[in-house]
């Protein structure tokens, strides 16, 4: 294993990673202490208190923040605690995300609004505050979970997909302003991944849902290792997800449209 940081206890880094309780957040806070960072995690539940366990098993020092993301309060009361814990932050995973699936006309206005709050507003928000502290150390590393969905439209999925556009488009212009400031930006571009993504976004009856899911673990990894790599963006992890993100390059809007659609349809995994 690689190790990308210092172990020296008085020295270790930071990292920050948002959307920590479980899923992919989950295994890029183990993938941080593994490889010699301190910790700050945040999730909306108590669940972020075992993760902050399952993290100082591998030698990290954690601290927790409950914050519910999707509110201005919430990334506020972050950003409080990260300039209380009185150390630089080297590295930092925006992941807190969320979906909605279904048909636009029929999904629940104020949870299509949350997937807004959350997905869009919080990343900018939260980087807002973040990156100007970078800056001045001219140092810094920020890992934003994006997705293969970033690529296309999303019928089923319409808020989320567009929602990943925008990470997607934010990070890698981000990324170009910063490119002499000694801060790295790199976008994590998962494709259908082994969480409670599926269930939590009402997606249980898709096809997408039935088919074979990457592993949380090796999608972390992966970008994990680019952003410390200083790359601008990863598709993880499996084979499929690699030839899905090449193949939408080329193809056009409506296409992409109802291929998508094929695999998030409800009712569509019976069919």
């Amino acid at each position: 294993m690689t190790n990308y940081a210092t172990t020296d206890a008085a020295t270790r880094p930071l990292a920050v990673v948002t959307g920590a309780s479980s899923g992919i957040g989950y295994e890029l806070a183990k993938q941080f202490a593994k490889n010699g960072f301190d910790l700050i995690v945040t999730s909306t539940g108590e669940r972020i208190e075992a993760v902050a366990a399952a993290c100082e098993q591998l030698g990290a020092k954690v601290e927790t923040v409950q914050a519910d993301l999707a509110t201005y309060e919430g990334v506020e009361s972050l950003y409080q605690q990260i300039q209380a814990a009185g150390t630089p932050i080297d590295a930092i995973a925006i992941n807190a995300g969320v979906g909605v699936g279904g048909a636009f006309i029929e999904t629940d206005l104020q949870a299509e609004l949350n997937v807004i709050e959350l997905n869009i507003a919080s990343s900018v928000h939260l980087a807002k505050r973040i990156v100007p502290d970078m800056v001045a150390r001219h140092q810094g590393r920020i890992l934003f979970t994006s997705s293969i969905a970033s690529q296309m439209p999303g019928p089923f999925q319409a808020v989320y997909a567009a929602s990943k556009a925008f990470v997607h488009s934010f990070s890698q212009a981000l990324r170009n302003e910063l490119k002499d400031s000694g801060v790295t930006v790199t976008a994590l571009m998962p494709g259908a991944t082994d969480t409670n993504f599926f269930d939590r976004a009402g997606l249980e009856d898709t096809k997408v849902n039935k088919a074979p899911k990457d592993d949380p673990a090796e999608v972390a990894r992966m970008g994990f290792e680019a952003l410390m790599d200083g790359k601008d963006s990863v598709l993880a992890e499996s084979l499929l997800t690699k030839v899905a993100g090449t193949v939408s390059k080329i193809l056009p809007d409506p296409l992409k449209a109802e291929l998508y659609r094929q695999v998030s349809e409800p009712g569509a995994a019976d069919k």
